[in-house]
């Protein structure tokens, strides 16, 4: 299937924002379109820099908008610089027979990343000097990369160097390196109020699925569901090299940061291990209490939440001192803590359409919260109001009517008052709509409250 075949996502009517079947079959579709992308994307050898990146990118502008940027070799970023870019046309070791022992065509992770050109011819003991294998993992070819430093390598199955019998070898790796860009990808959905909320999500990496083909994907899906409705805040959805590639980002666009009201970082959404949110740098802000409410409703007893650690996906360079933004990470089985993880197991067959479904729909859950909390006021503080003159009275305890009109003092959010009255916010936010549109709620504009 080609980028120009893929579903672009015709609109539909979007679906409502909390849980529900409409959301229920909509995140199943999903799922089966991401996998389908997922597909598609495969075969392409993205690095921190290349064609591989660009080709990804042309094809996700086959799902929704986005805006392609390139940044030159050499550019500063902080205490990093853009290196030159990196791009690989073939690469082998074959015996004197010409046979292809290792085969770059065969997989792209045969190859280390921004491994230098070679060809020579070499004994079998400098080859195996520049081979990676997994003993561990005797069937699968492991991921290596060369990034800020020189060198070349290949990467097959420990069980090959059993083959590998011949005194001499061809090697041979077409690549080059030199000045060229950084490419990143960025859509954004306007919002009517001030502020936004912030997806990042990396490309950097060659044929590996869960890390992160996956998060790749359901982050375009989820771009594409929701800017089919205009949102109150609006949405930046940046697809990056990782590490390199927020720094390169925050680096050109200081002057958004204090717009940003909250983010998620998503990678590795597509295995069959739990959900799992990873809490921002100062742990109890506004999204990890949002992680946390949907994640107690939707998987009670079985989704982990885990503390901010300077290490693992690029939550850690949004949420650095210097920037310190309130960006949580949400994935499955954490980077490093699945066999699979960075080797060529993490394929097709090891991302699932329902996996991929239910971490997309922890997302839009996620976002619908971050758009919909709010703080209002009681109009009628002053005792109970009648609710059953205003035909309120039927729904009012399902939908917390007494809570929300008991905690609407401007210091509460419907979020802390669904916590407080173990309520699900959707809930909350339904009876505060009815309420409001009754006379007894009005909302407090975000300046006014300071949330």
């Amino acid at each position: 299937m080609t980028a120009s075949n893929y579903p672009s996502g015709s609109p539909r009517g979007a679906a409502r924002s909390g849980p529900g079947p409409e959301l229920d079959e909509l995140a199943q579709s999903v799922g089966r379109e991401a996998k389908e992308l997922i597909s598609h994307l495969y075969p392409y050898c993205r690095s921190l820099t290349g064609n591989g990146v660009r080709q990804t990118l042309a094809a996700l502008k086959e799902v929704l908008p986005l805006s392609v940027h390139e940044v030159p070799s050499g550019t500063k970023a902080y205490d990093w610089t853009v290196p030159d870019e990196w791009n690989i046309e073939d690469a082998y070791v074959a015996d004197d027979d010409g046979r292809r022992i290792i085969d770059f065509k065969a997989h792209n992770l045969h190859v280390a990343g921004y491994s230098a050109p070679v060809d020579a011819r070499m004994q079998r003991a400098d080859l195996l000097a520049h081979l990676y294998t997994r003993p561990d993992r005797p069937d699968d070819i492991p991921y290596r990369h060369f990034y800020y430093r020189d060198g070349w390598g290949f990467c097959a199955p420990h069980r090959l160097l059993s083959e590998l019998t011949a005194r001499e070898y061809r090697v041979v790796i077409k690549s080059t390196i030199q000045p060229g860009h950084l490419t990143y990808g960025e859509f954004y959905i306007p919002g009517s109020a001030p502020g936004e909320i912030l997806f990042s999500t990396h490309i950097c990496h060659p044929s590996l699925c869960n890390d992160n083909l996956s998060g790749i994907a359901t982050a375009a899906l989820l771009a594409r569901d929701l800017m089919r409705v205009p949102p109150r805040y609006g949405m930046r959805f940046l697809f990056v090299p990782a590490t390199l590639g927020p720094l390169v980002w925050l680096s050109r666009n200081e002057h958004l940061l204090p717009r940003i009201r909250a983010g998620l970082v998503i990678a590795g959404v597509g295995d069959p291990g739990p959900l799992t949110y990873v809490r921002t740098r100062d742990g109890g802000l506004h999204v990890d209490k949002v992680a946390s409410h949907v994640l107690a409703r939707t998987r009670p007893g079985d989704a982990l939440i885990r503390e901010f650690a300077p290490k693992g996906y690029d939550q850690r360079q949004y949420c650095s001192p210097g920037f310190d933004l309130p960006i949580g990470c949400v994935m499955r089985t954490p980077d490093g803590e699945y066999p699979e993880y960075h080797t060529s197991a993490d394929g097709l067959n090891f991302v699932t359409a329902p996996a991929l479904a239910e971490s997309w729909k922890l997302m839009r859950l996620m976002a619908g919260i971050l758009q919909h909390d709010r703080r209002y006021l009681n109009t009628s503080p002053k005792g109970e109001p009648r609710l059953g003159p205003r035909g309120l009275i039927e729904d009012a305890d399902r939908l917390g009517m007494f809570w929300t009109l008991n905690f609407s003092d401007g210091r509460h959010s419907l979020l802390d008052i669904a916590e407080r009255s173990r309520n699900s916010f959707w809930d909350i936010l339904d009876g505060a709509r009815r309420l409001e549109a009754s006379g007894l709620l009005t909302a407090i504009d975000d300046e006014d409250s300071g949330s």
